[in-house]
């Protein structure tokens, strides 16, 4: 592997910024004529027709061990969650508060850390936890007062993906990242197609099929191809910059969802909402500093 490439992996993780709020839009804009379900099933499934040639042309093998299968299964299951809360919340709320509540994931996933994996997170981090849970109630709050429960659905979007990331870091060294995205793809593809085949006799609205028209189709390729892409950049950045490079970078996901809400949308954070952003990404990014301080050798004695 080829030496760390910090500038190229940045602009990276900027593409991804960028396009993954793209797909989300799209997703809202879709979130009126297309079951939650069906949309789904679409995109895992067009994730998966998109990476296996890439998997084919490079001649990277597929094969995992018995655990990392097990793995693979349940982080897909996470995946599936995550972006189901995620396109869920979209039907509700502002691109921005959505994407700005879902960052509450570093927070929990240090307390996880703390709590159930036994990693030392000191009180400083432990009190920036507590300060970006407050800043990402904050933004809660008045899409609470406006949506009521479906304002918590970036919560368990947040809970789904610190999920995933762990299960991730568990398989990480095991799987080409490609061919993970590729196998979760078809894996989440044949779980909910089941599940709209099960609802043939049952008639739930969620899980229903509609025929969408052209406008549909074409807005269904697309959040499949953004959501495809945006993931790729993501595992891309990755190879040629360290995770506590890339890491304040994807704050920068925040003021992208803003700007490409107020674009196709016209939706702005109110004022409570915008300070809690703010109280948000602050936290977060100390945290991240934080990490990388602590991660820091300490010079030897002379």
């Amino acid at each position: 592997m080829s030496a760390d490439r910090p500038l190229l992996g940045i602009l990276l993780m900027i593409g991804f910024c960028a396009v993954a709020p793209m797909g989300d839009s799209i997703a809202k804009l879709l979130g009126a004529t297309i079951p939650l379900i069906q949309l789904l099933t679409v995109r895992f499934a067009a994730q998966a027709v998109f990476l296996f040639p890439i998997l084919w042309w490079t001649g990277t093998s597929i094969a995992m061990s018995r655990r990392a299968v097990r793995l693979t299964v349940l982080r897909t299951a996470l995946q599936i969650v995550g972006i189901g809360a995620m396109f869920g919340s979209l039907r509700y709320l502002p691109l921005a508060d959505a994407v700005a509540i879902a960052f509450v994931m570093p927070f929990i996933m240090l307390a996880l850390g703390k709590f159930f994996l036994g990693e030392d997170v000191g009180p400083r981090r432990l009190s920036a936890c507590i300060v970006g849970f407050a800043g990402t109630l904050l933004v809660v709050q008045p899409s609470f007062a406006t949506v009521g429960a479906p304002a918590f659905l970036p919560l368990l979007v947040a809970v789904s993906f610190a999920g995933y990331m762990l299960v991730t870091r568990q398989i990480a060294r095991e799987a080409d990242p490609i061919a993970l995205q590729a196998i979760s793809g078809l894996f989440a593809a044949i779980g909910l197609a089941a599940l709209l085949l099960a609802n043939l006799g049952l008639d739930l609205p969620a899980l229903k099929l509609v025929a969408p028209d052209l406008r549909e189709a074409l807005l269904l390729l697309g959040v499949s191809v953004f959501g495809t892409f945006a993931h790729l950049l993501m595992t891309w950045s990755l190879r040629f910059a360290p995770s506590a490079t890339l890491a304040p970078i994807q704050y920068l996901e925040i003021p992208f969802a803003t700007l490409i809400g107020w674009l196709v949308f016209r939706d702005l954070p109110n004022g409570l909402a915008a300070v809690g952003i703010a109280i948000t990404m602050g936290a977060g990014l100390y945290i991240v500093f934080r990490e990388r301080a602590q991660a820091r050798p300490v010079p030897a004695e002379v």
